[in-house]
């Protein structure tokens, strides 16, 4: 089993301005990369530039430039390079598919955030001193830096990463491991509904109430956009002391929201897995749920349009994103893999129009956006509770057959 662990990191003020020179080298890679795929394609030749081919220039850029690029290690110089390719693959794979392709794009150093070292050893080294009682991982070209370990590895470690968020400096590990030991079974089940008014609903009633961190941080961070609107538009190496500032305090509060969401998902989902063996959720397709409408021409006035409900559409978009749904499975499935437990995506369609009871469905089942009231046999409840029920029983009907 391969798991993640992240760790903040303490570098001294020379090792933070070599860490922010090793970002820059890679990022210089990345798009001087990018810039020769492009500039073959274009060529009446239409050549194409592939990853082997790239890497084989490492060792001559290397030498031209032994100052920047060649104070770094040769193994993440490569993993950048892979990272380019595996961009370009995904820009064909959507063209082939139809797919709005997105063609990889030139990065600027505050878009550039991350070095990867394949391999523990190559470049790079977790927990060099054993014996020190501070952890510290040493990087090729910055040294041994100061890591805050709050909790142990067990594994082995793969690759290493180091990530810049903000001010701050992070290391993520893969580790290889031994498949955990599987929680005690329960003997509890459990559908859920994920909503906007509760987080979400389950078959037993309860609720989660939604927190709407993003709702909540909304002035603060609408008075941090103002305050960073008034300075024009620079290139980071051109901005004044007080943009810079303006800059930070934005990213501070959308990586405090980013934070908030992440914690409420994690509790969330630890307490499902350790309460039930089998949770069924919806299937939902968050993206197409959070889809601006299309625009609607007005046929009797050309360049006119007609309303489409933009205005109302884009805050129920809004609270969907900050309800961070997806983060929420995806944290779940992860949990519950780990622990042994079982999840089920089942087809979210009418779930919170049929009636428990006796099976009815009906738009009109569902009167209010809280409110069910079955119109065949008068059954009253909660549309969330009801719709966790449907959940339920439709996640667990391909898995009774499949036991049988």
């Amino acid at each position: 089993m391969i798991r993640a662990y992240k760790f903040l990191l303490r570098p001294t003020v020379r090792q933070g301005q070599a860490l922010a020179e090793m970002l820059r080298d890679h990022c210089s890679l990345y798009n001087a990369a990018l810039q020769e795929r492009r500039d073959a394609w274009r060529h009446v030749s239409k050549s194409t530039v592939r990853y082997g081919m790239q890497s084989a220039q490492l060792k001559e850029i290397r030498a031209f430039d032994p100052e920047r690029q060649g104070r770094w290690s040769f193994s993440s110089q490569q993993a950048t390079l892979r990272r380019l390719d595996k961009a370009m693959q995904a820009f064909f794979r959507r063209v082939k598919a139809g797919q709005t392709p997105g063609y990889p794009r030139f990065r600027g150093v505050s878009w550039f955030d991350t070095v990867d070292f394949p391999r523990d050893g190559d470049g790079c080294r977790w927990d060099p001193t054993p014996h020190d009682p501070v952890t510290r991982v040493r990087l090729q070209g910055v040294g041994h830096v100061k890591v805050n370990q709050h909790r142990p590895v067990a594994g082995r470690v793969k690759t290493v990463s180091v990530k810049r968020e903000g001010r701050k400096w992070f290391v993520v590990l893969t580790v290889e491991q031994e498949q955990p030991r599987p929680l005690p079974a329960t003997g509890s089940v459990v559908g859920i509904d994920l909503g906007i008014a509760n987080f979400l609903a389950d078959s037993g009633g309860a609720f989660v109430p939604n927190p709407r961190h993003g709702r909540r941080a909304a002035a603060r961070l609408r008075a941090a956009q103002q305050a960073l609107s008034r300075f024009p538009r620079r290139k980071a190496k051109d901005r004044t002391a007080n943009h810079r500032r303006a800059v930070e305090k934005v990213a501070q509060l959308h990586g405090k929201v980013r934070r908030q969401r992440l914690d409420h998902a994690h509790k969330t989902a630890l307490h499902l897995v350790r309460t039930h063996d089998v949770i069924a959720h919806e299937d939902l397709k968050i993206r197409n749920m959070s889809r601006a409408p299309a625009p609607k021409p007005d046929p009797d006035q050309t360049g006119a349009f007609l309303p489409n409900g933009a205005a109302a559409k884009a805050g129920l978009n809004k609270s969907i994103n900050d309800a961070g749904w997806g983060v929420f499975l995806t944290i779940l499935h992860a949990k519950a893999e780990s622990a042994g437990r079982e999840v089920i995506a089942v087809d979210p369609r009418n779930t919170s129009r049929t009636c428990p009871h006796c099976g009815h469905t009906a738009k009109e089942n569902r009167p209010t956006q809280e409110t069910f009231h079955c119109i065949a046999c008068g059954h009253i409840a909660h549309a969330d509770t009801v719709a966790a029920l449907n959940v339920l029983r439709a996640g667990l009907v391909p898995r009774n057959a499949n036991l049988a």
